[in-house]
């Protein structure tokens, strides 16, 4: 097993010329590339950065960015990218946890990481071209061979409760991922993928996202999301592919002029983050018309992309997010850690050589994400149908028990997105001193529509068990989301535990 700059030496060798990434309309190849990595890793090198040094970034998407990567594999250190609008207690932690040793951020981002030792700034020049950051090159050591086990990154993922974990990902857990997305996607040099989720969740960064590159094929890298940002570069560099998280999908489906774009080139685009309403997936061919829209489901644990949904299944399987991939194990499990037939419902379990060993310097939560037998508890709730597909149903920690009764968010959410003027819908648990607990959704108006919270509930009560129904509707003017695009509904509850309003 060798580092990133193994691959990317050997497209560099046999087609130097290949465009491997766009950004801002230019163009660098595959030689240019790996002329900048060599520089940055010999820069790094100078500045003493070696085999197990944590290097962490905090940029937005930039040629820079994924430089560092290649450069920081390159030296057998181990990267750490962090998400940039964290606060500075938040990064302070993740920074003292994992033992960072250098840090690069844009310069916009200089007043988070002052302070630190061995913290370098960015400017708009060197985000564009590392090399400008290098200077005169010096010359790079031999890449640092690195074997399975050895870690490759830490993502850390948002803590619920508590501070959050580090997710830590072996050469063998980013390898297995990459295979099978080359093999469940068919991926070749050819692939022009649109990257325009943060790279510092696996959404962008591997989704299918290095395995395009793997492969050959060419990353159009924007700075940040927009829909027409996004649908421009898909006109004007003819992309074939994306990775778009639901919220990402339905900003593109809301767009004034949308249709006014020429999508001809693309052949699919991959969801995933959270449950995509089937609403949306069935409006998807109105502005893509000749790409499939390929749910997913997937974890930071595994680097993304365990389940996809499998060509010409996606109607006849709707709801489904796939079957699991070639070097991806599933079952269902109960809350004792045993298997369950097709067609119940219980926790979602992993296994197989993509999943991560554990989280970093945390041997409690390590323990406590594994069965015995070694299958990882993804903590999520769902079932497998006769054909293996996978149904999810919920969150755990966000399943409703309502008198009794189980009351499955995803289940009500699903109602309210058949609601016209509702364009977003969460629904979450209130204490109730009566039921235990109770709905409440909070919701999104579309562009110029108009909420009442009586209709809302009278459309609930004609598709719903009456326990089911929303006691409360709050109308706010977006769902909070983490990078992946998945609601954040412990800030939702927060907010009713603390007797405010949800805004």
């Amino acid at each position: 097993m060798q580092n990133l700059t193994a691959f990317l030496a050997y497209h560099a060798r046999l087609t130097p010329d290949r465009c491997a990434v766009i950004f801002d309309d230019r163009r660098i190849s595959y030689g240019e590339l790996e002329n900048r990595v060599l520089s940055l890793a010999g820069w790094l090198a100078a500045r003493g950065i070696g085999s197990g040094d944590i290097v962490a970034l905090v940029m937005k998407n930039s040629p820079a960015f994924l430089e560092f990567a290649f450069a920081v594999s390159h030296l057998g250190a181990v990267l750490l990218p962090v998400n940039y609008r964290l606060s500075p207690e938040e990064f302070t932690y993740i920074h003292d946890h994992a033992g960072v040793v250098l840090i690069a951020a844009d310069s916009e981002f200089a007043s988070m990481v002052e302070g630190f030792a061995g913290a370098v700034l960015l400017d708009a020049d060197a985000r564009g071209d590392t090399r400008t950051l290098a200077g005169e090159r010096t010359p790079p050591p031999p890449p640092v061979p690195r074997g399975s086990d050895d870690l490759y990154r830490l993502m850390y993922t948002s803590g619920t409760t508590a501070h959050p974990k580090g997710v830590m990902h072996s050469y063998a857990n980013s390898y297995w991922k990459c295979a099978d997305h080359v093999i469940a996607l068919g991926l070749s040099a050819s692939d022009r993928l649109l990257v325009c989720g943060p790279l510092y969740h696996v959404g962008a960064f591997d989704l299918p996202g290095i395995a395009v590159l793997w492969m050959g094929g060419t990353w159009c890298l924007l700075r940040e999301f927009s829909p027409a940002a996004a649908l421009g570069a898909i006109e004007r560099h003819r992309l074939t592919c994306a990775w778009l998280a639901p919220v990402m999908l339905r900003m593109c489906l809301d767009l004034d002029e949308g249709n006014r774009y020429d999508l001809a080139s693309m052949q699919w685009v991959i969801g995933g983050g959270e449950k995509t309403p089937e609403a949306r997936i069935r409006a998807f061919g109105t502005l893509f018309a000749n790409a499939r829209y390929i749910d997913g489901y997937g974890l930071t644990e595994s680097c993304s992309g365990d389940t996809l949904m499998e060509p010409g299944r996606e109607l006849e399987k709707i709801g489904s997010v796939g079957r699991p991939l070639a070097h991806v194990r599933v079952q269902i499990r109960d809350d004792d850690g045993r298997p369950l037939a097709a067609g119940q419902t219980g926790e979602i379990c992993l296994a197989g050589p993509r999943i991560t060993r554990g989280y970093w310097r945390d041997a409690e939560r390590t323990r406590e994400a594994f069965h015995g037998d070694g299958w990882f508890r993804t903590g999520d709730v769902g079932h497998l149908d006769g054909d293996g597909f996978l149904y999810l149903t919920d969150r755990r920690k966000d399943m409703i028990i309502s008198g009794g009764e189980n009351v499955a968010s995803s289940e009500v959410e699903r109602v309210l997105h058949e609601y016209p003027a509702i364009a977003e819908a969460a629904v979450i648990g209130r204490p109730d001193e009566r039921w235990g607990e109770r709905p409440v959704a909070v919701v999104v108006p579309r562009t110029g529509a108009g909420i009442v919270e009586d209709d809302v509930i009278r459309h609930c009560r004609g598709a719903l068990a009456g326990f089911k129904v929303p006691s409360e509707v709050h109308v706010v003017g977006e769902l909070p989301r983490n990078p992946s695009g998945k609601v954040l509904k412990r800030i939702l509850r927060d907010a009713l535990a603390a007797g405010k309003t949800v805004e």
